[in-house]
């Protein structure tokens, strides 16, 4: 099997929890090389075993050995996305990609003329939340689909409370909705119409830390995107609603629960982001003889090193991306549109 050579600009949280644990989950398909930090005195996070961690740059983009460069820093995407392409690198980003529309086009066009892979990181397409929530629609027993409602609140109120300006690429619209927004895309496609209300609740000037992104599609589908940093008592996180029942499934997916409390996947934890029973959804429905149920629905284990599995598939074997560019420019050209009502 043919091993993928992989460096990683950035050496914080992205890296070390959210992307490393998920590619050396794969051992047989990726090896981990190079990762650069800015500054290697700053490093807060155990180095992976084995990896070289430089600050210089050029030492990974140059890297012959290196296929594939993972860019999980929290600023300058367009810019490091674009050195990497430009030394030949196959690359994935981190979300929401860029800051706008026009940047990612140009490194979409950048890397379709160089023949290289370049991909929005959308690993949470594979929660666990949104594959039961995938699982309870295919089967038919909410009858045809109206309302999907996608809600990840949190309270942390002293988050906007201390910003005391307002940044249109690093508010709650563009670190959050870029999460769930690329999860109704991807499974219900680009919408007829929509509407969006996009808030700064402590007033203008301050943090956006309030969205609601409605999305409507034929027969009269409608799939809202909403989140606040306000609410003490979270809405759940998908809700379904059909002509023959609901779905409703409070909690999220676990993998961030446990990857924040150091519980990781490697070594091999079995239960690593498994629901509890506790966790599960539930479905609300009538049969075709009208009779009433409410059926617990056991959770669809998440995994997010399925999306490095997708990343190798692109590689190796010419599959189609899982990702693709016009899904994050759609998601990039409504992240603009709506943070626009905050100027």
């Amino acid at each position: 099997m043919q091993t993928i050579h992989v460096g990683f600009i950035g050496a914080g949280k992205s890296t070390h929890r959210y992307q490393a644990p998920f590619i050396l989950r794969r051992p047989e398909k990726f090896t981990i090389t190079k990762i650069f930090a800015r500054h290697l005195d700053h490093i807060k996070w155990e180095k992976i075993p084995g990896v070289t961690y430089t600050d210089d740059l050029e030492a990974v983009l140059a890297d012959e050995n290196i296929d594939l460069i993972v860019i999980s820093t929290p600023v300058m995407h367009y810019e490091y996305t674009k050195m990497a392409l430009e030394h030949g690198k196959n690359v994935v980003c981190e979300k929401p990609f860029t800051d706008t529309y026009k940047q990612a086009k140009e490194l979409f066009d950048l890397a379709k003329e160089k023949q290289l892979l370049c991909m929005a990181i959308q690993n949470r397409r594979f929660d666990s939340d949104f594959l039961t929530t995938q699982k309870v629609i295919e089967s038919g027993l909410l009858g045809n689909i109206l309302e999907v409602n996608m809600c990840y609140d949190y309270y942390r109120p002293d988050v906007p409370l201390n910003a005391n300006y307002f940044d249109p690429y690093h508010g709650y619209l563009y670190g959050h909705a870029c999460h769930t927004l690329d999860q109704a895309l991807s499974y219900f496609g680009m919408p007829k119409n929509h509407h969006f209300e996009v808030r700064q609740l402590l007033g203008k000037g301050r943090m956006n830390d309030y969205f609601d992104l409605d999305l409507f599609y034929d027969k009269g589908l409608k799939v809202s995107v909403q989140s606040s940093y306000f609410r003490v008592k979270a809405r759940p996180r998908f809700t379904v609603y059909g002509t023959k029942g609901t779905f409703i499934k409070q909690s999220e997916d676990r993998q961030e629960f446990d990857l924040k409390r150091f519980y990781m996947p490697i070594p091999d934890h079995p239960d690593f982001g498994v629901d509890l029973p506790s966790d599960y959804g539930t479905v609300y429905y009538y049969d075709d003889h009208g009779d009433y149920h409410e059926e617990v629905i056991k959770s669809v284990n998440g995994d997010y090193a399925r999306y490095y599995d997708a990343v190798y598939d692109s590689l190796v074997n010419e599959a189609p991306l899982l990702v693709k560019p016009e899904e994050t420019l759609t998601q990039l050209a409504f992240l603009e549109e709506g943070i626009k009502q905050c100027f």
